[in-house]
């Protein structure tokens, strides 16, 4: 079952009211396990001397966690955020709308969007009779929002809640462009930056999400 917008109900609320974020109520081993295949990932791009496919791995990684910072906060501010999962749905929650499972997702998105693009990342569609045609990267990015975006509309409409959407005016169509856009972008243009400005733009944006994090969870914010 899909769910293409949020509905605004009593029980979508009172489903984030019970939210216990960093419980380990629900904790099991698959935690490990997870954390293991990620790191097998990584590293074996490192030992390869893939830097490229690293960095797109930390540039979509680096956006996801100030999306998930940025939903806290609005929670926090509003009482409801804009995306949160449920309890039942995960081993861990390490803020309202993510929870482990999904963030390690996260962590490989940029890596496989990255390693979907052509050989040649120069390469441009439509690009015939005079026209500049379109970048393959872009519509890499574009494809995988969309289909990141579905699919999350299917986690929302699971029986154990994996995704709750509150607001009746966010849902698949603000997530697509708003949030599932800027991820893949992020992962498919900062590896062919110029050496200097992708240090610069990882440096700044990891850098952001260790601030936000070391000074808003103990100040109970997100």
């Amino acid at each position: 079952m899909f769910i293409f917008w949020g509905d605004g109900s009593q029980e979508a609320k009172s489903l984030v009211d019970s939210i216990v974020v960093r419980s380990t109520e629900n904790f099991n081993w698959t935690f490990i396990f997870i954390l293991a295949v990620v790191f097998y990932v990584y590293w074996s791009e490192i030992h390869k001397k893939n830097k490229e496919i690293v960095i797109a791995g930390l540039a979509l990684y680096g956006v996801h966690w100030l999306y998930e910072i940025a939903n806290a906060i609005i929670g926090h501010i509003t009482g409801y955020p804009l995306w949160s999962v449920s309890n039942e749905s995960t081993t861990f929650i390490l803020l309202i709308g993510v929870c482990w499972e999904l963030s390690m997702m996260f962590s490989l998105a940029g890596i496989i969007s990255f390693k979907m693009l052509p050989q040649d990342r120069t390469k441009r569609y439509f690009a015939k009779n005079g026209r500049k045609g379109i970048s393959c990267k872009l519509v890499g990015a574009i494809e995988m929002a969309l289909l990141f975006a579905l699919f999350e509309s299917f986690l929302a409409g699971t029986s154990n809640h994996s995704f709750i959407w509150v607001y009746k005016w966010w849902g698949v169509i603000p997530v697509f462009i708003t949030t599932y856009i800027p991820f893949f972008l992020a992962s498919n243009y900062v590896p062919d930056m110029k050496p200097k400005a992708r240090r610069i733009f990882l440096i700044t944006e990891w850098s952001l999400v260790a601030v936000l994090l070391i000074v808003l969870i103990p100040l109970g914010i997100i």
